[in-house]
């Protein structure tokens, strides 16, 4: 007897497959389970649609992924923490504020897709990949600055400008 297999059944197959079962086991176990359909002409005729339906789906999500990993790819983010002298955070930046700093650039991601193994507690620039739909990673530029190094050039600055002024 053929059935097609609704679900996967292990051992057996997975879904979509079309597989040679004993008459029992077919009509006594996995169609009154919903584990299988009986291989007729037409269900045969809706797995093949069903199937052209799902490879245009996939289709059109790897489409969609590629355009989202171009734009990822594009975007640097900048963080300002607090930093010790030697370069470590007193904080870290985590998945969160990379998802965060992404939407703030128009690009939705959950942080979930973020593959961070952990949180990064050092200065500098870091590349951090992301998961999307089907199967397509991008690696998105994250910049951690201390605030210090930000404020020593703007301090510089002010007093170069008072002595200038005092000339």
């Amino acid at each position: 007897m053929d059935v097609i297999l609704t679900e996967n059944v292990k051992g057996l197959g997975s879904i979509g497959e079309v597989v040679k079962v004993k008459p029992g086991y077919g009509r006594n176990y996995l169609v009154p389970q919903g584990l299988a359909v009986v291989a007729s002409d037409r269900n045969l005729s809706e797995l093949e649609h069903h199937k052209r339906q799902l490879s245009r789906k996939a289709e059109k999500l790897s489409q969609e992924a590629a355009d989202v990993k171009a734009r990822i790819e594009a975007v640097t983010c900048n963080f300002v923490h607090k930093a010790s002298e030697e370069g470590k955070l007193f904080g870290s930046v985590t998945s969160m504020e990379i998802a965060d700093a992404l939407a703030a650039q128009g690009i939705e991601i959950d942080r979930r897709k973020i593959l961070l193994e952990q949180p990064i507690k050092n200065l500098g620039e870091h590349d951090i990949d992301i998961r999307l739909n089907a199967g397509v990673n991008a690696t998105v530029k994250v910049v951690v600055a201390s605030e210090d190094a930000l404020a020593e050039p703007a301090a510089t600055k002010a007093e170069s400008a008072t002595a200038e002024e005092e000339k």
